[in-house]
């Protein structure tokens, strides 16, 4: 199970901010939360716990032991909240904040103060946040789209040649490299050469392995881990090096250009623009952190978002066939899509959304109260107290979604149908202030891509697959091809 450590939080040399308890010390009521049976003195609720899947595995026990529940493991005891109505309540930013805890927190030694790793009280968020902002403005959105169009582009050629030769698509590998391309070069202005390579780029094994040992850092006991974790801790030592090596180099070129006039990306924002207000500019060494975070961030998600969306509609002929009939209609006549046409295919943004319901790629978030409070009439916290909230698992809660939740249906996003739900039940991109900054552009590349594709091609999937989702802090089906057709 996932935990936090305030070792952790002290890695970067940062003060915990004030306040800051443990979850278990931040519920004084902690008793009346209940917990796994078969709970082992010292070791905690670790009989029967998967390792390699603990979101999944705490979403299972949420089924088992209720909305609200608790995991311990090794001394360090987590609440989970997994019921909409409670999540919705610490949605409420007046009474909770973000809380970086978890993996997130054992992301800081590589992104550092960046807006998604930020602790609340570092000023260097709300810099980043103010300046980096217009960079997501509809009139900015409108000019990535062309380059989004470009690194499709890629896509299908690799497709069609697979297509040609018989041969199925690695949808998450391609995926991927589709996502690590459009935001580089979105971004950042460089081209990692995704699409000439048959085995990812290193930037993206480093990424996976930084990922992947955050997570794995949750599992160890502290003391335990410098035994237990030294030959991993080395590899991500590597992994670091090359992800900071990398980005300096992105950073050095352009330095060197000079550029000057209005800012064409995220890149030429950070360097050249200062905050409207203060005039601060933002440090050397956090934009190296900002661009690690965008190119993690803005990445991993979005490939895994695209993954499940194409694996559910190649699942559902019909939805597919709907999907398809949509793209032809409010596309036809065209040879590309313009900007503004890609808010029309609203369908196949249901079919996106319904994705992200059942499975949301970034699968959790932590919040932590902002003073003394009440969880849902009945659970009293204390300031700084917090609790993770499992989105897959307020996602598919009956009480909001109905009894069938676990189906896939896009029409629950009919207009309709969602202004008769309650609000704050639906968070693939987090909560409050700190929801993810690129939503819209992650949401339109997706949309543009989908529709990119069916317009091109039908999607045969492998009877014998079943859907097996890999966790590394965030969600990727595992395995999953398909075989193509052209239209």
């Amino acid at each position: 199970m996932a935990q936090i450590t305030e070792a952790a939080a002290h890695d970067e040399g940062a003060a915990l901010p004030k306040g800051f308890r443990s979850a278990q010390q931040g519920w004084p009521e902690l008793d009346r939360i209940p917990h796994p049976p078969r709970r082992i003195p010292l070791l905690g609720d670790v009989v029967g716990a998967d390792v390699r899947r603990p979101m999944q595995d705490s979403m299972r026990f949420a089924r088992e032991l209720g909305p609200i529940f608790r995991r311990k493991a090794f001394g360090k005891e987590i609440v989970f909240v997994g019921g909409a109505g409670l999540a919705a309540d610490l949605a409420d930013e007046s009474r909770f904040a973000k809380h970086v805890g978890l993996g997130v927190a054992n992301l800081r030694p590589v992104a550092g103060d960046g807006l998604f790793t930020a602790y609340n009280h570092e000023p260097n968020w709300q810099l980043a946040h103010d300046i980096l902002a217009p960079g997501f403005s509809r009139d900015a959105m409108a000019g990535y789209h062309r380059l989004m169009l470009d690194v499709a582009g890629r896509l299908t050629a690799h497709w069609d040649e697979r297509e040609r030769t018989g041969r199925a698509v690695d949808v998450p590998g391609d995926m991927t490299k589709l996502t690590l391309e459009t935001i580089a070069r979105t971004g950042f202005g460089h081209d990692f050469g995704s699409f000439d390579r048959e085995r990812p780029h290193p930037f993206v094994t480093s990424m996976v392995g930084t990922l992947a040992f955050a997570q794995r850092r949750n599992l160890v006991p502290g003391p335990l881990a410098p035994f237990l974790l030294r030959a991993a801790t080395r590899r991500n030592d590597a992994d670091m090096a090359y992800l900071n090596r990398t980005v300096d180099e992105v950073v050095a070129a352009r330095r060197a250009e000079g550029r000057g006039g209005e800012p064409d990306d995220l890149l030429d924002r950070m360097l050249a623009v200062a905050h409207p207000e203060t005039g601060e500019r933002l440090s050397a060494e956090n934009i190296r952190r900002q661009v690690i975070t965008f190119l993690v961030a803005g990445h991993e998600t979005t490939s895994g978002a695209l993954s499940f969306a194409l694996h559910y509609l190649a699942r559902n002929p019909q939805v597919l066939a709907r999907a398809q009939d949509e793209v032809d209609r409010v596309w036809a006549g065209k040879d590309e899509p313009a900007y503004e046409d890609v808010a029309k295919l609203r369908h196949l943004r249901r079919v996106l959304d319904e994705s992200l319901r059942l499975w949301p790629t970034a699968p959790a978030f932590a919040r932590e109260a902002r003073q003394d409070t009440v969880l849902g009439g009945e659970h009293p916290m204390r300031r700084g107290a917090w609790a993770l909230v499992l989105a897959m698992t307020m996602h598919r809660d009956p009480e909001a979604w109905g009894e069938d939740a676990d189906e896939f249906d896009p029409d629950r996003f009919e207009p309709k149908a969602v202004r008769a739900r309650p609000a704050h039940v639906f968070k693939p991109f987090g909560t409050g202030a700190r929801a993810c900054i690129g939503r819209q552009f992650a949401l339109h590349e997706a949309v543009l891509v989908l529709g990119l594709l069916l317009r091109r091609y039908d999607l045969h999937a492998d009877p014998g697959y079943r859907l097996r989702v890999a966790e590394r802090l965030t969600l990727m089906p595992e395995g999953l091809r398909l075989r193509l057709g052209r239209r």
